[in-house]
């Protein structure tokens, strides 16, 4: 019998007001249930929201080192916990158990920096232009903060959202993907077993049209975090925008990796095996298309041929599985349908292009790696991001063209070049309009302690991780204080 799971809402578990639920089920074998989960409304957002308005008072005045002793227990039991999270993860959203651990420790490395961050909510003090008076600026929290994240990485996005957040003073309402509920559920009770309030942190269940819009909707929701497409990003900009909420998105991506004609090939071929094919492509800063330079185009496609046709496909819990499933049917087919786009086009489909099932591999929703050469910049394939495991090859002739054809979608969100050259690299790192770009390294590979986010349509300017998250959480609070007992009117013009 699958196990019943439950919203957390002002410390409590508790079902919908609904009494509706969903399945949630491994993609890697469709007949298991991971769990039943609730299928919330409106009115379950409304108290969850209430319960965070209300403990938001009491929260705030905690001492931000006190709410880091907290996040110091968090993590601690992340690592407690790591392989059974892991396992669990990879279970309901398919990715090798050797990434699903990652995306634990990223979580971990996140709630021992947001534990450090707690003595570190640093202010600005500078000089008054009045005697007898001084200045500075202070940190405050905003209230209620809205955090909705996606399937591919149920740790590390929540984590990134919700530590910050309630280490700066916020409360949370937290919504996590359909695909990927349990993974949030066992985050918010160690959140729980680590000493968080009641009310602080509330799990909400449930679809984005009817959960994820309710949270957006609610004028006592004063943020919103979203991870996912740009499509629905924008929509979220425009209902928010009714209240004047403070917005962070971090959306699409169609990330490229540059090899030069003086790169270590061997290196870049490791760099674009783990981009593109890593998750099962199913990432924001997943290698989408690889650059090649014209002098090494077709030594380098030969050597990712023969390699990508080795990776084996396979339950990521089972040992020797390189890639895993799609995280649903809906996902699968979506890498099909872009598949028969890019042969339409006249892209030259030299590896995969198939659902993969033989075998156990039928019970799950897996597509072969796939890879099309000859592709121009302005197809489809080339333009639109897929979120599978498709990659996209196109010959160029010198750096500045490819910096052009990387720099040519409406995403800026992760980039990469392989050269040996120190010029080249510093005019890539220059020239190249992405939030992240790396050198002799693949496009996925983010660090919790820098800033992560895009450019152009990718987002809307803020970011997650590091230091740059604590901007977004918190408000800045300029303070006057004279202490020279008599009226001294500043805005007025003192240089007679």
């Amino acid at each position: 019998m699958p196990q019943i799971f439950q919203n957390f809402i002002n410390g409590k578990w508790t079902d919908s007001k609904s009494g509706r639920t969903f399945e949630n089920r491994n993609p890697a074998n469709w007949n298991d249930v991971v769990g039943i989960f609730p299928k919330s409304t409106k009115e379950d957002v409304e108290d969850a929201v209430s319960a965070a308005r209300a403990a938001f008072e009491k929260w705030r005045l905690v001492p931000a080192p006190a709410r880091g002793d907290i996040m110091r227990k968090v993590g601690d039991l992340l690592v407690k916990n790591k392989e059974e999270l892991a396992r669990e993860m990879t279970r309901e959203m398919g990715k090798v158990l050797a990434e699903t651990r990652g995306d634990v420790q990223e979580g971990i490395d996140t709630a021992y920096y947001a534990a450090t961050e707690g003595r570190r909510l640093f202010g600005h003090t500078v000089p008054s232009e009045m005697p007898d008076k001084f200045a500075m600026a202070v940190r405050v929290p905003v209230g209620v903060a809205g955090i909705i994240t996606p399937w591919n990485f149920p740790m590390e996005i929540p984590t990134w959202g919700i530590f910050p957040a309630v280490l700066a003073g916020n409360t949370v309402v937290f919504k996590p993907a359909s695909d990927t509920p349990k993974t949030a559920t066992t985050l918010v009770d160690i959140m729980m077993q680590a000493g968080i309030p009641e009310g602080v942190v509330n799990l909400v269940h449930g679809g984005g049209g009817e959960v994820g819009n309710a949270i957006v909707n609610n004028p006592d929701v004063d943020l919103i975090l979203f991870t996912g497409s740009t499509g629905v990003g924008k929509q979220i900009t425009r209902d928010a925008s009714s209240t004047l909420k403070r917005v962070s998105l971090e959306l699409g991506g169609k990330n490229a990796q540059i090899v030069m004609d003086d790169a270590d090939l061997d290196l870049a071929l490791e760099g674009v095996l783990w981009g593109a094919f890593g998750t099962t492509g199913q990432r924001c800063t997943a290698t989408s298309r690889l650059i090649l330079h014209e002098k090494i185009y077709d030594t380098f496609l030969d050597m990712l041929v023969d390699r990508t046709k080795k990776l084996k496909l396979g339950n990521g819990l089972l040992p020797g599985s390189d890639v895993g499933p799609c995280v649903n049917e809906g996902q699968r087919n979506v890498v099909a349908s872009y598949v028969e786009i890019g042969k339409n086009e006249k892209a030259n489909l030299v590896c995969g292009g198939k659902i993969a099932s033989d075998g156990e591999l039928s019970k799950g929703w897996f597509y072969e790696p796939t890879i099309f050469e000859n592709v121009k910049p302005e197809m489809r394939i080339a333009q639109e991001e897929i979120f599978g495991p498709v990659l996209s090859v196109i010959r160029t002739s010198s750096l500045s063209q490819s910096i052009d054809i990387l720099n040519g979608t409406i995403y800026g969100l992760s980039s990469s070049i392989y050269t040996r050259d120190v010029n080249s690299a510093f005019k890539a790192i220059r020239d190249i309009k992405a939030g992240i770009t790396y050198i002799n390294v693949p496009t996925i590979g983010a660090e919790a302690h820098l800033p992560f986010g895009g450019v152009k349509q990718t987002g809307n300017g803020h970011r997650e991780g590091g230091w740059a998250v604590y901007d977004f959480f918190t408000e800045w609070k300029s303070v006057y204080i004279d202490y020279s007992g008599k009226l001294q009117r500043a805005q007025i013009d003192n240089y007679e």
